[in-house]
């Protein structure tokens, strides 16, 4: 239990508020939910989860559900902020998410609200992370290769994914590593899992081998992963005409309380159509990235740890001066290491999963992708990358330039490790087929025949 701060006279809540950028109509509403949950914390003389629960009580029994997870989120920020200044000794929501294993705060406080509490955080409760008979060995392993200076959060999330299966089936911690092996990879039938389980084998063979080197080493089985790869949905490639029109769907972008987000989804469509920026990189976009001089964007560590820098087009750089100049307008931060994509409701970057969303709903209004409702079909904001990859190898192959030759170049300008991760991205289009078959009736068809007739 953490006993409530004190403050009678509110003025915590008031530099708290002030310190956030607000409507006067937000800052009434966050004003009056924290001021009565402070009232509830003050009569009950603790900030607990019983605490939460007599304020969900009190001033909830009338809200919508969508009302109750805004305010409930007023609260939980307010608590965070009053565990950094040290006012009290824990949010005990976050002590919650931690007991439970659970990473939002969302279902944590959907459980509180209900009619049975107790009841509904047991049911989100999550097995601990590396709980399992063979937990330790992978916990070991994920770190020992981060420390080696590899991410490795894919193979992570592997091991994580087994360990949490192992936890669920006590009954093989007895079993010999093969046997809770084969029982992991018969749980699903679907190609993807078949391909992630091979692939778990070899990454726990290392770590297993590690502990006991007189191990015989696993040879990766890469049937799987091709297996996996035939089902996978094929890229969408947008013709010029479809990335023309998102562009005329961005710049006119209904926003009238965010009068800079058109410009910004139309920047960041140029960025991802004419750089092949991944949405990540486009999110971690800085403006001290931006070189107007040189013509160039800086990317910086981001996957296989690359930073490079690469030169735009004219076209674009000219939309890039334009943005910076509204963005100045507009009031955003003007230092070096503020982000490039700047929301002014937030007064913050945009994140990943916002210039996701922001992409994905222009797709929509272009008539590009089905909507709501409708799961994860039609083309993707990933898939721009995929176009510009197509496109380019089509004006190389229009310029009689040969797209052997520039592969390396692509590959370094895409960020790629070598030109094997760019091949992916070359998907076979009718227009792709034609020009190559075009330059091998021109140059190879020749040489195929200036050679004598092989006789019996």
């Amino acid at each position: 239990m953490t006993a409530p701060w004190i403050d009678p006279d509110r003025k915590i809540v008031s530099r708290y508020l002030g310190q956030l950028r607000l409507s006067s109509h937000a800052r009434s509403v966050y004003a009056q939910v924290l001021r009565d949950f402070q009232a509830v914390a003050e009569r009950r003389r603790a900030v607990d989860r019983k605490t939460l629960e007599a304020w969900l009580r009190e001033w909830g029994k009338n809200w919508q559900p969508s009302t109750l997870l805004h305010r409930a989120r007023i609260v939980d920020r307010f608590l965070d902020h009053l565990v950094e200044l040290k006012l009290i000794t824990s949010n005990p929501v976050a002590v919650l998410r931690s007991e439970l294993s659970v990473k939002q705060s969302r279902p944590i406080w959907q459980a509180l609200a209900s009619r049975k509490p107790d009841q509904a955080l047991v049911a989100l409760r999550r097995p601990k992370p590396f709980g399992s008979v063979l937990g330790e060995t992978m916990r070991e392993h994920v770190k020992r290769m981060r420390k080696r200076g590899y991410r490795y959060t894919t193979q992570a999330a592997w091991f994580l994914r087994f360990d949490q299966f192992l936890q669920d089936h006590p009954e093989l911690a007895k079993e010999p590593v093969k046997t809770m092996l084969e029982h992991w990879s018969a749980a699903k039938p679907t190609h993807h899992h078949a391909a992630e389980c091979e692939k778990l084998k070899h990454a726990l063979d290392n770590a297993l081998r590690h502990r006991d080197p007189s191990l015989p080493p696993r040879r990766l089985d890469l049937r799987p992963q091709k297996e996996a790869a035939r089902h996978f949905r094929k890229p969408h490639i947008y013709s010029p005409a479809d990335v023309q029109r998102m562009l005329e769907i961005a710049r006119s972008y209904p926003s009238p309380r965010a009068p800079l987000r058109p410009m910004s989804a139309r920047l960041m469509l140029l960025l991802a159509y004419c750089a092949g920026l991944r949405r990540s990189e486009l999110a971690r976009l800085d403006l001290g990235d931006i070189e107007l001089r040189s013509g160039t964007i800086t990317i910086r560590e981001t996957k296989f740890f690359k930073t490079r820098i690469l030169p735009l087009p004219d076209t674009v750089m000219a939309e890039l001066r334009a943005y910076l100049d509204a963005r100045r307008r507009a009031g955003a931060p003007q230092d070096p290491q503020s982000g490039l994509f700047w929301q002014t409701q937030g007064n913050d970057r945009y994140g990943s999963a916002a210039i996701a969303w922001l992409i994905v709903d222009i797709l929509r209004r272009a008539g590009l992708k089905p909507g709501i409702g409708t799961g994860r079909k039609g083309p993707r904001l990933h898939d721009l990358r995929h176009s510009m990859v197509v496109n380019r190898m089509l004006q190389w192959y229009r310029s009689g330039i040969n797209p052997q030759d520039r592969l390396p170049f692509l590959a370094t300008y895409l960020g790629h490790r070598d030109i094997n991760s760019t091949l992916v991205y070359i998907t076979v289009t009718q227009d792709l087929m034609q020009e190559a078959s075009e330059r091998f009736r021109l140059v190879g068809a020749r040489c195929l025949a200036s050679g004598d007739e092989v006789r019996p």
